[in-house]
């Protein structure tokens, strides 16, 4: 059974709930159509990536596992690339994609070696965040459109344990990071003043009306720079080897 990764748990919970719409008004046609014409969307280019991508700490990250996250990247670059007109450069793009992957190995190794043990409610509390964010019926939908996509149960389960054990580790090492009202008033300025600057005509909201909008993103802002904190000190220490 193919093993899922876990920064791709939410994208591929994502596209089995649109498929599952999709379905419903699929007449059998595969090809996307805009004006009249076919909409295509450049292959990525998968020649020369070798069998082993990376190992760390002794673990390896298949060719498998890679080429599955670097393909959703690629989509996302060459959506990006239509709309600025600009080329991706894939040599940087698969780097960076290796790179990411060996992140996100070295945090689940640490979460597996720190956090022993995750409660149901835990795991629980995600799958019902998970079920909400995209719009499923209930946890035997989840699992049954998940068996469609050749994933077991069991298999989704584990990975769904890893997830909760990699956020505590992040709760764990990042501590209090609840914006103060001083940050959030400064970035509301902020703002303000880059719309001052770029003469945006555009009515920016009273404070008080995006005050929540503005704490959880300078929440998310904290945990992530934590995130590559922790990263940047567990790669000091890893064996990494990154063949690509």
């Amino acid at each position: 059974m193919r093993k899922i990764s876990l920064l791709m748990l939410s994208l591929i919970l994502s596209i089995v709930a649109l498929s599952a719409c999709g379905n419903k008004d699929d007449a059998g046609e595969n090809n996307t159509e805009l004006g009249g014409q076919e909409a295509e969307m450049p292959e990525p280019d998968l020649e020369n990536i070798p069998s082993i991508v990376a190992e760390v700490n002794g673990e390896e990250i298949t060719k498998e596992d890679f080429v599955g996250m670097y393909q959703q990247q690629f989509q996302q670059q060459m959506l990006q690339a239509q709309m600025s007109g600009q080329d991706v450069d894939e040599d940087s793009l698969k780097k960076q994609t290796a790179d990411g992957m060996v992140d996100q190995r070295l945090l689940i190794q640490e979460a597996n070696n720190r956090v022993s043990k995750v409660s149901e409610d835990e795991i629980d509390k995600v799958i019902d965040d998970l079920i909400e964010q995209f719009g499923l019926e209930s946890k035997e939908n989840m699992f049954n459109q998940f068996k469609e996509q050749g994933v077991d149960e069991e298999e989704l389960m584990a990975e769904i344990e890893v997830q909760v054990k990699v956020e505590k580790l992040i709760a764990e090492e990042a501590g209090n990071i609840e914006p103060t009202d001083k940050e959030i008033e400064e970035a509301y300025e902020m703002i303000k003043s880059e719309q001052q600057e770029a003469e945006d005509d555009q009515d920016l909201p009273d404070f008080e009306e995006i005050k929540p909008q503005l704490k959880d993103h300078l929440k998310q802002q904290k945990e992530a720079e934590k995130v590559q904190d922790i990263v940047n000190k567990l790669r000091e220490k890893a064996d990494i080897t990154v063949h690509i």
